[in-house]
């Protein structure tokens, strides 16, 4: 197993400096020399490398527009070297130089028929395919699952359009899906949620549907569903992500309904946004079992009620957004959050506070609120062992909270993928 780490060690850096916000950052390939044993006779590296030659270059005659004359570079014989975009590595079965992944993020390559079935199956070693801001369009490979070593595909801010692409779930072995700043539509199938991903966006597409029921099924560490059009609640199942889910992004949707306690389950989640949607109800009591949670965001939503005080009083929550909702009370350690900046309540229905609803528009929303189905469920608090309803002591809260918390939130991964590059 140990020829096979350097290959492991492409995906440990790139989902490191995904989660650090640094998406583009440059990861220099393994160099080999063409004095290799393994070199073929006509002057390449490898066998592997010779048959990469044919694939890249039948490539190159596809691409007409190139504004920073990468292709120039694709000349010669030493790939690995000299062809920027490509990096290689030893393939461990076979103890031979290949290419282990494609960078093209930021090329901007166009053509008129730029597809990337023949480059991608071309390339049967890869470990990953990047292609963040170019203009690929068509079809996704069908054999993806023949790929060996195929861990990482980004095709974020491309020209892809039509259904979701199917043709990803033959992925088995994906730890890596971007898809973000397409023009795909329709449904996303419910088998996507069951891929074995460690960071999943789908994010600024046009994708409309209820979230299905398993969505709670990811093992992603990331997931972004931002700016679609998803309608209805989110699942309860989401709360079997537990163990894993750390980020999650519904903010600039069409969901509505009141929030499932089984969010109070995340304990690993550290962000938890669902900002921009229709969602309406309380805050449920289960929140206060977030301890990890720094950004929490509710914004721009129907939510109202009070807000409780145990969730005001979470460890490390440096960043409580409910502005332009429909609360209407706040207690001292809320209070304390509003004062350093921590918390923003404005455009509410709380009194005393600045920056708040005119009391007619108030009336008028409560005179119509909607009730939640799940409100007993609200109440509970599964953290703590036979409470049901009610909250944290105010002994409990006290020494939990932050002595200072502070002036905004870190910059975050899921948050990096809501920009195109």
């Amino acid at each position: 197993m140990g020829g096979i780490n350097t290959f492991f060690l492409f995906i440990f850096l790139t989902l490191f400096l995904v989660g650090n916000g640094e998406q583009d950052a440059q990861i220099e390939p393994f160099q080999t020399t063409v004095g290799s044993s393994l070199a073929t006779a006509d002057g390449f590296q490898s066998v592997l490398i010779r048959r990469a030659y044919k694939t890249i270059q039948a490539f190159k005659k596809k691409i007409t527009y190139d504004p920073k004359n990468i292709t120039k570079t694709w000349r010669g014989k030493n790939i690995c070297r000299d062809y920027k975009g490509f990096l290689c590595d030893v393939r461990p079965d076979v103890n031979q130089t290949a290419i282990a992944g494609v960078k093209f993020n930021n090329y901007n390559f166009n053509g008129p028929n730029l597809t990337l079935t023949e480059l991608i199956t071309g390339l049967p070693d890869i470990v990953f395919f990047h292609a963040n801001s170019n203009n690929f369009t068509g079809s996704i490979p069908t054999n993806l699952n023949k790929l060996k070593y195929f861990f990482e595909l980004d095709l974020s801010n491309n020209n892809f359009s039509g259904r979701f692409p199917t043709e990803v779930l033959r992925a088995n072995k994906l730890l890596f899906l971007d898809l973000r700043f397409n023009t795909f539509v329709g449904t996303v199938p419910s088998q996507v949620f069951g891929l074995k991903v460690d960071l999943l966006f789908i994010n600024n597409n046009n994708f409309i549907q209820r979230l299905p029921s398993n969505l709670g099924n990811t093992t992603a560490l990331y997931l972004t569903l931002a700016n679609n059009k998803f309608i209805g609640g989110i699942p309860p199942s989401i709360g079997q992500a537990s163990n894993t889910l750390r980020e999650v992004l519904f903010l600039n949707n069409k969901l509505n309904g009141c929030l499932p306690y089984e969010i109070g389950f995340l304990k690993k989640a550290t962000v938890f946004d669902v900002g921009f949607n229709r969602l309406h109800g309380p805050i449920p009591r289960s929140f206060q079992c977030l301890r990890k949670m720094e950004l929490l965001n509710l914004a721009h939503n129907r939510f109202s009620g009070m807000v409780p005080e145990a969730v005001c009083s979470l460890p490390n929550l440096s960043n409580f957004t409910l502005s332009y909702n429909f609360f209407t009370q706040v207690g001292p350690q809320c209070r304390k959050l509003i004062k350093t900046g921590v918390l923003n309540v404005d455009r509410n229905c709380i009194s005393g506070l600045r920056y708040q609803r005119r009391r007619a528009v108030c009336s008028r929303f409560f005179a119509t609120s909607q009730s939640c189905p799940n409100a007993r469920s609200l109440t509970l608090v599964p953290c703590r062992q036979g409470l049901s309803d009610g909250e944290l002591a105010s002994s409990d809260i006290e020494s939990t909270a932050p002595s200072q918390a502070p002036a905004q939130a870190p910059r975050r991964g899921s948050y990096g993928a809501l920009s195109p590059h």
